[in-house]
Formats: C-alpha cells, structure tokens, sequence
C-alpha cells in the first residue's frame, strides 16, 4: 500500500518517462509534489524503490526507471501469473512475440526460461509459457521476453529468487544497468554490468557474491532489465 504522496510521485515519474522519456529532476519533483525540500523526495523515492516500484541506475544522473505500477494506476499488478518453466535464451531461438491483451492493458510474453542471480547457468532456449506483462513495461522499439530469476545475488537491488523479470533484446549496455550477460558462449546471468577498457565485469546485488571480471570477448549482452513481476 503506497501512501498519498508516494502514489503521486510515481504518477509523476510514470507521466514524464511516458512523454519525454527522462525522468523529473528532484526540483521538479519537489515542485510538483509542493514539499519544501528536496529530504522529502529522497525518502519518497527510497520508499518507491523498496517497495519494487522504481529503481535507480547507479552512476548516471536523474536514472529512474518505474518498473511496476499499482492498480490504481492501471498496472494491474495482481493479474500477473508466471509460469515456472526450465531453460534459458540463446541466439537461435524464435524472436518472442508480443501478443496484445486488450482487456487489461497487458501484453503476453514469452517467458523463455530461468536466469542465474548468482554463478552463471547453462543458457537452454524454449519458450514455452507466456506472462502477462504491463504495456508501460514495454517499450515500442524492440523485442520482449521475459525470465524466471534463480538465486539471490540480486536481492539488493530488489530482485528475488522466484522473480520474473521483464527483458528488451539489446547488444548494447551502459555502466550500471542490469544486463542478461552470455558468458563463454553458454552460460546467462543477470548482473549489473560496467566496462572497464577492454575488460567487462559483472556485479552482483548481494555481497556474499563476488563481482566477476572476464575481457570483452568472453560476454555478449542478450538484453536489458526493463521490469520485474512478482507474486505472492
């Protein structure tokens, strides 16, 4: 349950990524919401992102994502049931395609198998299952899937093992994003990802977890975290 002011910065936020795609800056935010400081949004905003509603790039400026919306908002957050299914991604699978729900403002997509938050898995590519997903989520350049998270080196940054989070097919990342990373040509994980020269490593949400480093060759990004779903 989102409090009175912590519904309307999100519907803030949602608005200006909808029309200029960048989020507000703080000053705007403060203005909009009519608080005095800019304290006031910076607790609006860690409430957001504790909650799974939001999340905040590190090392870019004014980075906020809405990865969820509440009901009132038309994200329809309680309709949502993933399937669990065994497998992964890889280059030659069928592009998942998207699949409009117009009763609920939803897309099914494909669901294309399990992503390893911890010691990268074996990438298996079958898409066999279909997830209801927010058409907010998705963006109108570019192919969708969606993944079934294992493991916890993620939880820090608010994804749970159990998770299904939400991918846009890309090859290209920049420092901090969250990434579904090929590594050796056969095993996924989804980590933060930064560039270092020549060098790529891998970050994990959970400090149990060692970050991974391997040279540019050894890692392809298959997709970007858009959005996370999760039941209860």
């Amino acid at each position: 349950m989102l409090t009175k002011k912590q519904l309307q910065l999100l519907e803030f936020i949602h608005k200006r990524l909808q029309k200029d795609g960048v989020p507000p800056s703080f000053d705007e935010m403060k203005t909009a919401l009519d608080l005095r400081s800019k304290s006031g949004i910076h607790r609006l905003i860690t409430a957001l992102e504790e909650r799974g509603f939001i999340r905040r790039l590190a090392h870019r400026a004014r980075a906020i994502e809405v990865i969820r919306l509440p009901d009132s908002l038309g994200g329809n957050a309680d309709s949502f049931q993933p399937k669990v299914i065994a497998g992964g991604k890889d280059q030659n699978a069928p592009k998942a395609e998207l699949k409009p729900v117009a009763d609920n403002g939803a897309t099914e997509l494909a669901v294309m198998g399990r992503i390893a938050a911890g010691v990268p898995i074996e990438a298996i590519s079958q898409a066999s299952a279909h997830v209801a997903v927010p058409n907010a989520m998705l963006s109108s350049a570019g192919q969708h899937y969606a993944l079934e998270v294992r493991g916890d080196s993620m939880i820090d940054a608010g994804i749970n093992d159990g998770d299904v989070v939400v991918i846009r097919e890309t090859d290209a990342a920049d420092n901090g994003d969250i990434v579904v990373a090929l590594v050796e040509g056969h095993e996924a994980t989804l980590k933060r990802y930064e560039r270092k020269g020549r060098m790529i490593e891998l970050h994990a949400a959970n400090p149990a977890y060692p970050t991974r480093s391997y040279s540019e060759d050894q890692v392809k990004v298959q997709g970007r975290l858009v959005g996370l779903i999760r039941t209860y």
